[in-house]
């Protein structure tokens, strides 16, 4: 078929094109009744865009949830394993901040077309991938997410674990084992898993509540947290005497750099389906200032909070303990165990609802619309974040930070640079809402497909993970799964900047990809 046309409509098709959608004073769209048809496969009631009058969401909410999905276990171990790889709390927190306000950037510009046109990330894809090879970003944003929601659902049953073991006087560690843990982790494991599937099957308006009070709650647990280290060190001092074992030489900088890569890395997964939460966006400012109030603020306070209280556990125990859960359990009070695994409990659940259940449910409700709905995609999230074994992806800092989040953010930085170069270079905002849901429109390109969105994410992609390394402990063991030298050597230099360099190359090979396919006819 011949491929459609990426600017505006035809003369002869304009009067089509703007009896489709209804644009509102302030410029948000919505598309027209009927505009394409009801059985159309490339939708449901999920993919659809929400109606104008359904777009409620205020700052608050945009910065609730920001504030809600930053205070969360992993967002505490980022911080405190960066201390932990012999960082000081200035290094740390610098380290943090800076990577947070550069992913706000391209967080802000892809979730500009969620207030505008009310639709979810993988159809904002077909735009540019093309109405079928949205899939290709969308499935691997739902395999991120499910590796993460298994990540988070591993981090909540053990919390569950090490707080009732130690009110149970330590029972629950001497339990039969199963697969090399006991019975009892696994047991917390999956009624974690549970609680959380059912949280999101209420839907999203619950998810708005449920995140406006959990913020506040998870904010006060980690203060209580920093003052209970801080007595028990004697003072703050101690928490910000720790020095740096890199020092700001020749030792920091191979480990900064990968480190601000992971961190960026991070939230890269948001920066890509940040529409699915902005599409019910009351308008661009609640957007905007929402993300913006809500995310690299709240993030930085978390990283202060944590390497404070790393550094804390430093001079009370003598060694820098990473994991929150771990040091929470060595509280010796009834009270403060069960704060602490309330605490975990509310911060985990809701990050991973949010931003490792909201998504892959659309994404693979984009595979096969009309046989997954919002709620199946949620449930088959659940169980691959089981079956990907999250324990092995956090079993230390430098596999958790440098390999996890590394690879991860090259891959996704590169779909953010394409989508960001299609939606703001090539279409300047300017989308058709009901070609996305069509396949004879200008989204439908070849078959479905567009092979220079493919291409670009190929070619970045190699650049971005291409060169990915281990790296190796003092004992000379490896520390991950790949060859010391690089899976491609010659551009192993690249992979500590994966997601700068998947963005840019992605985004600029792109603009020149699509700028050279000249005027076609519209197959309309």
């Amino acid at each position: 078929m011949t491929e459609t046309v990426p600017t505006g409509p035809p003369p002869q098709h304009a009067a089509q094109y703007a009896a489709s959608q209804i644009t509102a004073a302030d410029g948000r769209v919505e598309i027209s009744p009927g505009a394409y048809p009801e059985n159309s496969p490339f939708a449901n009631d999920d993919l659809r865009p929400v109606p104008l009058a359904e777009r409620k969401w205020t700052t608050y909410n945009f910065a609730a949830l920001w504030i809600s999905m930053a205070h969360c276990i992993p967002s505490w171990t980022l911080a405190s394993g960066l201390v932990a790889l012999g960082m000081d709390w200035k290094q740390a927190v610098f380290t943090i901040a800076l990577a947070n306000i550069i992913v706000l950037l391209p967080m802000l510009a892809t979730g500009h077309a969620g207030p505008k046109y009310g639709i979810p990330f993988p159809v904002l894809a077909r735009a540019s991938f093309g109405v079928r090879g949205a899939n290709i970003p969308a499935l691997i944003r739902a395999g991120v997410a499910c590796g993460w929601f298994g990540i988070q659902t591993w981090i909540g049953g053990s919390g569950i674990f090490a707080l009732g073991s130690k009110l149970t006087g330590g029972e629950w560690e001497k339990a039969g084992q199963i697969a090399g843990n006991p019975w009892p982790l696994w047991l917390c494991f999956i009624l974690f898993w549970a609680l959380q599937i059912a949280i999101i099957y209420r839907g999203m308006d619950f998810l708005r509540h449920f995140e406006n009070w959990a913020a506040p709650f998870v904010i006060a647990g980690a203060f209580v947290l920093l003052i209970w280290i801080a007595v028990k060190a004697d003072g703050f001092g101690h928490l910000l005497d720790q020095p740096s074992k890199l020092g700001w030489g020749a030792d920091f900088w191979p480990v900064f750099f990968p480190s601000l890569m992971g961190m960026i890395g991070f939230w890269s997964t948001l920066s890509l389906n940040i529409p699915d939460f902005t599409r019910f966006g009351a308008g661009q400012r609640a957007q905007i200032w929402g993300q913006s109030l809500g995310l690299p603020t709240t993030m930085t306070l978390f990283a202060v909070l944590a390497v404070l209280v790393t550094s804390g556990s430093e001079a009370v125990y003598g060694e820098a303990i990473w994991d929150p859960v771990t040091l929470a359990a060595k509280a010796d009070n009834v009270f403060g165990l069960l704060f602490a695994l309330i605490t975990v409990l509310v911060a985990t659940i809701s990050v991973n609802i949010a931003a490792n259940v909201v998504s892959p449910a659309y994404d693979l409700a984009n595979l096969a619309p009309k046989l997954i709905n919002f709620r199946t995609g949620a449930l088959i999230t659940g169980v691959i974040g089981v079956l990907i074994f999250p324990w092995k992806l956090i079993s230390t800092p430098e596999f958790y930070i440098f390999t996890w989040l590394g690879v991860v953010g090259g891959l996704l930085g590169t779909v953010a640079g394409i989508l960001i170069a299609d939606y703001w270079i090539v279409r300047r905002t300017v989308l058709h809402l009901a070609d996305l849901y069509k396949s004879e429109g200008r989204y439908w390109y070849a078959s479905g497909f567009n092979w220079r969105a493919i291409v670009a994410f190929a070619i970045g992609g190699v650049l971005a993970v291409g060169g990915s390394y281990s790296t190796v402990d003092a004992q000379g063991v490896k520390q991950g799964p790949f060859p010391v030298d690089g899976l491609i050597p010659f551009l192993k230099p690249l992979a500590d900047y994966g997601w700068a360099i998947g963005l840019a190359s992605a985004l600029v090979l792109y603009v020149m990809l699509m700028a050279g396919r000249g005027r076609e006819r519209a197959d309309v």
